[in-house]
C-alpha cells in the first residue's frame, strides 16, 4: 500500500466509526424483582442484550411497588420496571418498550399480564402468541397496545 492508499483507507474507517455523544447513551431501567424470580433475571439480562443499562433491585415486597407506580392489579406479573418515565410491567417484548419509548404516549405504562410461554424471559418460542396491553392516562384502565403472534 502507497501513503495515499493508506491515508485514504483511515479517513474511511474514522468516517465508519459512529459518534457517541450524550443522545446515544443506553436507556436506564431499573427492574424491580422478588430475590427469588429466574425468569425476572432473564428478562434483565435480555434487555442488556437490547442495548438498555439495567439497574436490578431485589425487593422483598413486589405488591407495595406495583401498587406504588399505579400498575392495575389484573395485569401483575412477576417484574416491574422503571424507565424514562413509564412503567413496564412484566415479560414485555422489546420492540413494544422501543416504541413506547419513540411514541412518548399519555399513558402510566406497558404490561403483559401474568408469565406467557414464549415471553422474552419466559424461553424462546416464536408461535407464542399474546397481547401487550397499555393502562394510566389515555389508556385508562387498559387497552390493547400490541399484539404478539397471530
Amino acid at each position: 500500500m502507497t501513503k495515499k492508499t493508506v491515508g485514504i483507507a483511515a479517513v474511511l474507517v474514522v468516517l465508519a466509526m459512529p459518534v457517541f455523544g450524550a443522545e446515544d447513551e443506553a436507556t436506564e431501567m431499573v427492574v424491580h424483582k422478588d430475590p427469588y424470580c429466574g425468569c425476572c433475571t432473564a428478562w434483565a439480562d435480555l434487555a442488556e442484550e437490547a442495548g438498555y443499562a439495567v439497574e436490578t433491585v431485589v425487593e422483598n415486597d413486589m405488591v407495595s411497588i406495583k401498587d406504588g407506580l399505579d400498575v392495575p392489579e389484573e395485569f401483575w406479573s412477576c417484574h416491574t420496571v422503571e424507565i424514562d418515565g413509564y412503567v413496564i410491567e412484566g415479560h414485555v417484548p422489546f420492540d413494544a418498550v422501543a416504541r413506547l419509548l419513540e411514541e412518548r404516549p399519555e399513558i402510566t405504562g406497558i404490561a403483559v399480564p401474568g408469565m406467557p410461554a414464549g415471553s422474552p424471559g419466559m424461553g424462546d418460542d416464536p408461535a407464542a402468541r399474546y397481547d401487550v396491553v397499555a393502562f394510566g392516562g389515555d389508556a385508562g384502565r387498559g387497552a390493547l397496545y400490541q399484539r404478539v403472534g397471530k
